[in-house]
């Protein structure tokens, strides 16, 4: 019988394949499954409004996913995201509300031209890197929406569009548990997808194209196809979380994509972690709870200093950039990384030397 006192002094692989696994421990395999079904025991405990924020935590993790799949693991630089989720959540509107298709095929096709939309603007990504990039995506940002907002005989212009939730046979998805459960399982899709990804050939031309392009393409890998690729890959997930958010929210408008989305998507993998699946979702929860958080203490504050009502409001915005600002200088790694430091603190102690 093993001791369960025995300190973990290393992690060896015998074979390729288990070099490989996702989850190469057992202990891991049986944490990440306790997690899944606590994900899914969730509504039993919580009230509607607690369940709503946890699918938009859901839906915004899809999309942080995504934008991280080519930030952070190709090294593509977007500020364009806003545009892309109401690419995915206009064609979702159109398909469903305009031809009306259903929502299983509105969906994946939201997915599939929102992707095409991304190939396109991440075309100049041959020629240009860094700041110019984030410019040209910026450029995306402004150009789609005028789009949208312009085309008001197909998306309605500025009044939007008004969509209805999904439904299965005669069973309508309005309840807030069951539309839960239809980002969550989304969601474990996306996050097993983008695991494989970075196991496979593509997904590591990926990160060869990230560390340093030029050596990427002196052994041979196609600049043009795999940045494309990625931006492709990358605003796939982004038109499917814009689906699912159109859906929820059951209305899509330009203003619901302005350039401040895009900024808050950015932020979710700065806090998370850049090139972390896991610091995707963590940033994503952070960014979408903490409004929410500061509302509450905003509440609070203001019976006890009612004259200070609007600055308090102006506060929130304030403590949103110190959040980011805070976590450049003091954690670049984001909250993937203090979760990898905390794990290590404890796998040696009390024995840390």
């Amino acid at each position: 019988m093993k001791n369960p006192f025995v300190m973990e002094c290393g992690n060896y692989k015998t074979r390729y394949e288990k070099d490989m696994a996702i989850f190469s421990i057992k202990r891991v395999k049986i944490r990440m499954l306790g997690l899944a079904i606590l994900a899914f025991l969730f509504p039993l405990l919580a009230d509607n409004y607690v369940i709503g924020l946890a699918t938009l935590c859901a839906i915004a993790s899809i999309g942080a996913i995504g934008l991280n799949i080519l930030t952070g693991f190709t090294g593509q630089i977007s500020i364009g995201v806003g545009a892309f989720l109401g690419v995915g959540g206009y064609t979702s509107a159109i398909l469903t509300s305009t031809l009306g298709l259903s929502f299983w095929v509105a969906l994946p096709v939201a997915g599939l031209i929102t992707a095409s939309v991304g190939a396109l603007f991440g075309i100049p990504s041959l020629r240009l890197k860094g700041l110019y990039l984030a410019i040209a995506t910026l450029a995306a940002q402004f150009i789609i929406l005028f789009i949208i907002s312009r085309w008001t005989g197909l998306t309605g212009g500025t009044s939007g569009m008004v969509l209805q939730r999904p439904s299965i046979g005669s069973f309508s998805l309005m309840s807030a548990s069951s539309y839960y459960y239809l980002c969550l399982i989304i969601l474990l899709f996306t996050i097993v997808y983008a695991l494989n990804l970075f196991r496979s050939r593509t997904g590591r031309a990926f990160l060869a194209v990230r560390d340093r392009d030029v050596a990427a393409e002196i052994m041979g890998i196609n600049l043009f196809t795999y940045k494309v690729l990625s931006f492709a890959i990358s605003s796939f997930f982004v038109g499917i979380a814009g689906a699912l958010l159109a859906h929820y929210t059951m209305i899509v408008s330009p203003e619901l994509y302005s350039i401040t989305v895009s900024i808050q998507y950015l932020a979710m993998i700065l806090v998370g972690g850049l090139g972390s699946i896991l610091g995707s979702i963590l940033g994503a929860i952070f960014i979408t709870l903490l409004p929410v958080g500061l509302g509450f203490i905003m509440d609070y504050l203001a019976v006890y200093m009612p004259d200070m009502q609007n600055t308090l409001a102006a506060f929130q915005e304030l403590a949103f950039g110190a959040a980011i600002i805070l976590f450049l200088i003091f954690e670049p790694g984001g909250l993937a990384h203090m979760w990898s430091n905390i794990k290590n603190y404890f796998k040696v102690w009390p024995f840390s030397y």
